[in-house]
């Protein structure tokens, strides 16, 4: 073969931490069209990533931190979270850009996909007037803060869209201030959780 018939692929280093993040926003994205819902005009909040053990948890922030500009972890629902932003946005759904990323590890308290897991969409001032037009192929709406109340279509492999007023990042910022440096919660152990069967370590 003529070396100028060769051909390296050019690695993708997100990709390989978190899986093939632009199929999955394409997926979601057909999904919702067949469902009436076009997202072409919207912007992107975040990718979400699910992460079955918080070995894998601390594994996967501290690759994506090697790529990332700045990550602030906070406790939430009992357990940190990672909002990474990355130094270089990824190009997703036909040149969309996308800088940041969700990494949740465990509690599990229902079913949950790991891996990618969800994908943020900012809907913006027609927020509501977006939630009333489309309740019928909604799922349901999170409450997660006074500020942070997304509307969400669930998918049969446990997969979501969710649809933001404004970016969960941007409220973050608001309420906490600017995202600056690499900051981690101190001295976590993880938890046991305590089901209906008695409680059990998280898996590690």
């Amino acid at each position: 073969m003529l070396a100028a018939e060769c051909h390296v692929a050019k690695t993708d280093p997100i990709a390989e931490i978190i899986g093939d993040y632009r199929a999955f926003a394409a997926m979601q994205r057909d999904r919702l069209s067949a469902r009436g819902i076009d997202i072409s005009s919207y912007a992107l909040s975040h990718l979400a990533v699910r992460v079955a053990d918080w070995d894998l948890y601390v594994h996967q922030r501290t690759l994506l931190e090697r790529h990332a500009r700045t990550n602030r972890e906070k406790v939430w629902n009992g357990r940190p979270i990672s909002l990474l932003i990355l130094a270089e946005p990824l190009e997703v759904l036909d040149g969309k850009r996308c800088s940041r990323i969700e990494l949740i590890p465990p509690v599990h308290q229902r079913v949950y996909r790991m891996g990618l897991e969800h994908l943020g969409v900012v809907v913006g001032e027609e927020f509501d007037e977006f939630s009333r037009v489309r309740r019928a192929v909604l799922t349901g709406q999170q409450f997660q803060s006074a500020d942070v109340d997304p509307v969400y279509v669930l998918f049969e492999d446990f997969t979501h869209v969710k649809f933001y007023r404004r970016s969960f990042f941007d409220v973050v910022e608001d309420e906490e201030g600017g995202f600056e440096g690499f900051v981690h919660v101190g001295g976590w152990v993880p938890q046991r959780l305590v089901t209906a069967t008695g409680p059990n370590p998280l898996p590690r």
